[in-house]
């Protein structure tokens, strides 16, 4: 290893080792030690050993040959690469070279058990591999190989023979395959029209096209013989009659085998192409059958996709152009055919056509179209109808003239008044019509002049279902819609800001109005306040906000504060309201409930944005989270006010915040009507300081545990323990610009277990409970990797916890120790009898959702070591009879798979 070796000591070295030493005859340590010598030499003193010309070469043949142990096979096959790459000498050797590794091929070994230096077969398989892919030198000797091992009766010898041979055709060229290209096709082809293994056929096919695109990379001489042209010719004479065969026995195969050679290159692609989609129009046109047309179609598909995977360039000519019309005709068969899975299959060669630039015309899209919309509204539960939706997004994308002029006005007819000629007995009910409407019109929505229209159709149909008579579940669907195109804006700034400007003041508008109080029709609207739907509008402005630019939500921002705290109505589109607008300062219980609109647009703006009045706005939040009757609009508040903490910069304003929040709490949490109102704003503060690790977050965290031992607020602070740990869909979320911290969930395990571990032991029985689900709902949260290393000192809890009567503590406790039975086996097993015994009794609990939990824990106990289970086989086999005549089917279900496992536990090959 010494850098600083005289010249030609080296040299010297080698030449004593290859002249006076038998390699082979020395124990593995030293025949290690020799390669090492060797490996070292190459490395530092390649000129010098260059120099010794083939004489080195054929002196490394001579240690290798015979040579068995892995590990040394490991470091010689990586010399063996390093003077191919490095272009050592190989002098008249280059045969000796390939036998000597060749020999080792294909691999077989098998590392023996607890093998402490870990080498596995795939390590020999793949560094063997590298060599003889190394250089085209080695193709006349390694081609016959590979096609007597490939035509061979082992498996794992036809695998690595096509993966060998996949590999070497990124070195060889159109000489090196000539000679061996019929009888490379011939293997290929037997092994995947025969084979019974699906990894050897899809092998086979990657060999397949990479032996084309080999010869299609060749540069051709003016009198040489295209070879790529002959060998197409071949693989299309061998397998363009199997697509014409009656009983369509071999079509896939043979399809699957054009497309892996058509797929290498435009030049290949035309070439099977031209010949085969003539043969699969008529094939389609001569079978009447849906299920056989579906076959063909599906063929066709594949190289549909191939031509628009190449693409038109550098082509005079559109591609498929001339089999246009017949390709149109074909797919409008399977559109109008009654069978679903053909339309399915209709649908996607479609998307492909179009996706073909300047293949369709105006009119074929018109059609297209045509058939899209009479898809969307087929009939009930079909999934034809969501292909439909989704084709019509990708093709309005590219076409959104054609879409806005011929789909999007059907489609706001019918959102008004019904289709008539959709109205017989065959389709969907009105109602349905009407939300598969809203629907398509989101689907359709993937282009920014498509949304000019569609928004407007959505917002005034909202409008329409606010007034009338109508279920909430109807402006839900409304809104989700919504959402679905504002997600859809979200990658055009010019699409995002016009959905924001033209969105969100309406749907605040209409939120106001419904907020207002009218004479004679005091429920007239009040759909908008109901919190499923309130839920759904919040998600529509988040998603609207999120991705505007810091400029462009300034001036947002600067508009929709002020409406809520002076009542500034002027930049809303209905702006003509019977009573002032006021949430923070009227009493009015319907105006207050409209701050989670507010939150769902400050709490999603960047953090770089300021916030006009955030003094003012911050205590209007306080004040209405601890000090109202209804826990909907408190808890708007209080999320909203933690939203802006978070993304709050540190400072003095940060920590007046925080010092006005927390003597609301600690009043709010004294005896007295809003306790829960207080309880809810310290956990969002809470959760909003843990996720940006600010130094009151522990403070905050060991006042939450405080409360687990408070009779009335001890269950909602357990509960509260899984909301600091989730995602959240509305606020603080990464989503929405929240200042959230990598890791936060392994620090706040660190901080907080030790306390919940030493509050339970200290607890009273009572309250006991709190602390186990305040437990489990942190651990339930974490990464196996950290829940791991504590398990032995957190075992004994959990188990504990299955003792306890609370449902939600048992299903929490169950979710946590399912992966860890399989994860660590050994600590587990430790503890069998007491597991047994408790999944057991709750495999028979009251609550379904615990009896399910239960019995996939008792089946996840049989991947502990099979003595350990034994003594407990008969025992628990008897017990699960009971819940194989459970009343749920979900349940018996679990029951059966548990109690086979348990069955087969210690049997010969379990």
């Amino acid at each position: 290893m010494c850098d600083v070796l005289p010249p030609g000591l080296a040299v010297s070295v080698l030449k004593a080792i290859f002249q006076e030493v038998h390699v082979q005859s020395l124990t593995q340590m030293d025949r290690h030690t020799v390669y090492s010598i060797i490996t070292n030499f190459m490395r530092t003193r390649e000129e010098e050993l260059k120099g010794l010309g083939a004489d080195f070469t054929f002196g490394f043949i001579q240690v290798m040959d015979g040579e068995k142990d892995p590990r040394n096979l490991l470091v010689a096959f990586r010399i063996v690469y390093d003077l191919i790459s490095k272009d050592y000498s190989l002098g008249p050797f280059v045969e000796e070279l390939f036998e000597v590794t060749s020999c080792y091929f294909p691999v077989d070994f098998t590392p023996p058990p607890n093998d402490p230096h870990g080498i596995q077969r795939e390590d020999l398989i793949l560094s063997l591999r590298a060599v003889l892919a190394s250089t085209p030198r080695f193709a006349e000797f390694l081609l016959p190989l590979l096609i007597e091992k490939v035509d061979s009766e082992m498996l794992s010898a036809k695998l690595d023979s096509l993966q060998t041979l996949n590999a070497c055709c990124a070195v060889y060229g159109q000489k090196e395959l000539k000679d061996f290209l019929p009888s490379l096709w011939a293997s290929i082809r037997r092994e995947v029209f025969q084979t019974s293994s699906e990894r050897v056929e899809a092998e086979g096919l990657a060999a397949l096209h990479s032996l084309s695109t080999c010869l299609s990379r060749s540069v051709l001489e003016a009198d040489a013989e295209d070879l790529l042209d002959s060998f197409l010719g071949s693989i299309l004479e061998d397998c363009r009659h199997h697509l014409c065969e009656p009983d369509m026995k071999l079509v896939w195969p043979s399809a699957k085998l054009l497309q892996a050679a058509a797929g290498a290159s435009p030049r290949a692609c035309d070439r099977i192409t031209s010949t085969v989609i003539p043969l699969l129009l008529e094939q389609f046109n001569r079978h009447g059958q849906s299920s056989q047309r579906r076959t063909i179609l599906e063929m066709l598909l594949g190289f549909l996709k191939l031509q628009q995977k190449w693409g038109n360039e550098d082509k005079d000519e559109i591609p498929l152009s001339g089999f246009k019309t017949p390709l149109c005709s074909l797919v409008s068969l399977a559109l109008t055919d009654s069978s679903t899975q053909l339309q399915l299959v209709g649908i996607r060669a479609l998307t492909v056509l179009g996706a073909q630039p300047g293949l369709l015309s105006t009119e074929d899209l018109e059609l297209a179209a045509d058939h899209l919309y009479r898809l969307s509204f087929l009939k009930e539960d079909s999934q034809s109808c969501l292909a439909a939706m989704e084709a019509s997004g990708t093709l309005a994308t590219l076409y959104p003239a054609v879409f806005i002029s011929h789909l999007v006005p059907r489609l706001a007819e019918q959102l008004h008044t019904g289709d008539t000629e959709l109205a017989s007995g065959e389709g969907p009910s009105y109602q349905a019509r009407r939300l598969r409407c809203l629907q398509a019109l989101s689907a359709v929505s993937t282009h920014p002049s498509i949304v000019r229209e569609t928004l407007p159709v959505l917002l005034q149909h909202l409008r329409r279902v606010h007034r009338g008579n109508n279920e909430s579940s109807e402006v839900i669907a409304v809104c989700r819609s919504l959402h679905l195109v504002a997600g859809q804006c979200q990658h055009e700034s010019e699409s995002c800001w016009y959905f924001h400007q033209t969105a969100v003041p309406c749907l605040l508008a209409l939120a106001v109005q419904a907020s207002m109080p009218e004479k004679g029709l005091p429920n007239l609207g009040k759909l908008l306040l109901e919190e499923e739907v309130l839920a759904a509008m919040v998600s529509v402005i988040s998603t609207a906000s999120t991705h505007l630019s810091p400029e462009l939500a300034a001036q947002s921002v600067a508009l929709i504060v002020p409406l809520f705290l002076e009542g500034n109505v002027s930049f809303l589109s209905e702006n003509s309201f019977p009573s002032k607008f006021l949430p923070f300062q009227s009493s009015s219980s319907e105006q207050k409930r409209l701050v989670a609109l507010l939150m769902a647009f400050v709490c999603s703006l960047p953090r770089n944005v300021e916030i006009p009045q955030l003094d003012r706005l911050m205590q209007e939040l306080l004040t209405l989270s601890c000090h109202h009757d209804e826990l909907f609009s408190c808890t708007a508040a209080a999320k909203c006010f933690a939203g802006l903490l978070n993304k709050h910069p540190a400072g003095q304003q940060l920590d007046e915040f925080l010092q006005k929040a927390m003597e609301k709490v600690e009043a709010g949490l004294r005896p007295g009507p809003y306790r829960t109102q207080a309880f809810t704003l310290l956990l969002w503060v809470t959760k909003a300081l843990v996720l940006r690790y600010h130094p009151l977050s522990s403070c905050l965290t060991e006042q939450l545990m405080s409360l687990l031992s408070d009779a009335e607020l001890g269950p909602a602070a357990a509960d509260g323990f899984s909301l600091l740990m989730a995602d959240c869909p509305d606020v603080l979320h990464r989503a929405g610009h929240a200042e959230i911290r990598i890791m936060f969930r392994q620090r706040f395990f660190t901080d907080s277990v030790p306390a919940l571990v030493q509050g339970f032991h200290a607890a009273h029985q009572n309250v006991k409970p709190n602390y186990l689900k305040g437990l489990s709902h942190v651990l339930n949260s974490l990464p196996k990797s950290v829940l791991l290393p504590e398990l032995p000192t957190l075992l004994s809890l959990l188990l504990e916890a299955l003792s306890c009567t609370d449902c939600v503590v048992q299903l929490s406790t169950l979710s946590c120790l399912q992966p860890l039975l399989l994860d660590a086996p050994q600590v587990m097993s430790l503890h069998v009898d007491t597991l047994v015994t408790k999944f057991l009794n709750l495999s028979c609990s009251p609550s379904m959702a615990v009896r399910i939990a239960a019995l996939q824990c008792i089946h996840a106990l049989t991947r502990l070591p099979t003595p350990v289970l034994l003594p407990y086989k008969m025992q628990v086999i008897r017990a699960l009879a009971k819940p194989l005549d459970d009343k749920k089917r979900l349940v018996r279900r679990e029951a059966v798979t548990a109690r086979g496992a348990w069955f087969l536990l210690g049997s010969p090959g379990s």
